[in-house]
């Protein structure tokens, strides 16, 4: 099948038959595997200085898209996704230079140990080849997704969204360009351009991808588990709690809960279900309610009863990634009511609790069954830059091979390196 030829519409893309590109990528990853940290560092560094000189032809190609959003009628959280400003440039120039900062996994010897035989056995960090990434809406992916591919030693091809095509075509052109300047291949990063149902089908099975990772909503979730026949690490849906517990200081939960629903609530790691503690609901439900200003509130029966503006909530609310100006809210009668609710409802991504019982903070450590469980902090900080990651390409809610935030490693293989002296097997 071949990819929809485009224009000036979308520059940098990558305008040919699908399995001419992968077979590019493929001789891309070979060079990249044996590549010098120095090299990959100067394509970071080099993309992230080309971001910052070149901001404004990105800033203005992201106008068009966030233009025709609009006019297509695109929701608020769909354009915060969409939307890049000068600060969401800069920090996409600050991850690509934290990125360089991080120690190459490449060669990193993960055990080592000597057989009574004398062979000795190693296992090395090796990257994992070319790996696929197909996503919506977020330009920044396009950036964070390169950075972490090309330093672990990966050639990458990206399929964004059409609504983002513009804003994704100029980040690719100044990633090839970054790349070419530091001695790399220029198809250490490959874009295929938006098309119809069947391009997005056929790159979910092109045969070279050593590895894809989807980043989006149910639908397109749905359609990578449908078509998808390359290995899969699912970035999956964020519906995150925040449990507020009897000993919580009231306070700090309020501070949490606000940061944890309103900072961002289009990304999926805020906050979509707040517990209470029955204990303390009568005091916190209206203190934080008053502090959640444009925030929808709906909630259980025990819930209206003290907040009695407070719509009803559904089954469907408590089991839903808002993911914007909405938060379902429910009271427990203790901590085991409310990791029975989590595990009834989570996707796995992130859960918080809120308590200076050190007790209950470390059974619900111990017991919620998410990729990142939190302890008196914000859900917001499950992203692979503020952990230490530098930036993240994903934050995987299954448990193999990687879970959580997915940085340097995550996008590494093993090898198994055994060096002898003759030795023969009897």
């Amino acid at each position: 099948m071949r990819a929809r030829r485009v224009g000036a519409e979308y520059p940098g893309a990558m305008a040919e038959d699908l399995d001419e590109l992968g077979e590019r990528a493929v001789t891309a990853a070979r060079a990249l595997a044996r590549a010098r940290r120095a090299a990959k560092d100067a394509f970071l560094t080099g993309a992230a200085a080309l971001l910052e000189e070149r901001r404004e032809e990105v800033l203005a190609a992201n106008a068009q898209d966030v233009a025709a959003a609009e006019t297509a009628g695109a929701d608020a959280t769909a354009l915060d996704r969409l939307r890049l400003t000068p600060a969401r440039v800069a920090q996409m120039a600050e991850g690509l230079r934290a990125v360089a900062a991080q120690a190459d996994p490449v060669g990193e010897v993960v055990a080592g140990w000597v057989l009574p035989n004398g062979l000795r056995v190693s296992q090395v960090r090796v990257p994992l080849g070319v790996v696929g990434v197909v996503y919506e809406n977020r330009p920044n992916v396009t950036a964070d997704a390169a950075a972490l591919a090309v330093k672990a030693g990966n050639a990458v091809v990206l399929r964004g969204s059409s609504a983002a095509a513009r804003s994704n075509g100029q980040i690719v052109e100044l990633l090839r360009l970054a790349a070419a300047k530091a001695g790399l291949p220029e198809d250490a990063v490959l874009a295929v351009p938006p098309g119809d149902h069947e391009t997005v089908r056929a790159f979910l099975q092109l045969p070279v991808l050593d590895c894809l990772v989807p980043r989006g909503g149910r639908q397109l979730l749905a359609a990578v588990r449908q078509y998808a026949t390359v290995p899969t690490i699912i970035d999956g849906e964020g519906n995150c709690h925040v449990y507020v517990d009897r000993a919580a200081d009231l306070a700090m939960a309020e501070a949490i809960v606000v940061n944890a629903k309103t900072q961002r609530p289009s990304v999926c790691n805020a906050a979509e279900t707040l517990l209470v503690h029955a204990e303390v609901a009568e005091t916190f439900l209206p203190r934080v309610a008053a502090a959640l200003q444009g925030v929808e509130l709906v909630g259980d029966e025990r819930v209206r009863r003290i907040l009695p503006g407070v719509g009803p909530a559904s089954e469907e609310d408590f089991a839903q990634e808002f993911l914007g100006p909405k938060l379902a809210v429910g009271v427990v009668d203790d901590l085991e009511q409310a990791m029975a609710h989590i595990a009834r409802y989570s996707t796995g991504h992130s859960e918080a609790i809120v308590t200076e019982d050190l007790r209950a903070a470390e059974r619900f450590l111990a017991e919620v069954d998410a990729a990142a469980v939190l302890v008196n902090a914000s859900t917001r900080f499950v992203d692979g830059g503020e952990l230490g990651l530098g930036a993240e390409i994903g934050i995987s809610t299954q448990k193999l091979h990687v879970r959580g935030p997915m940085g340097l490693r995550a996008l590494t293989s093993v090898k198994y390196q055994i060096r002898g002296e003759g030795q023969v097997r009897s």
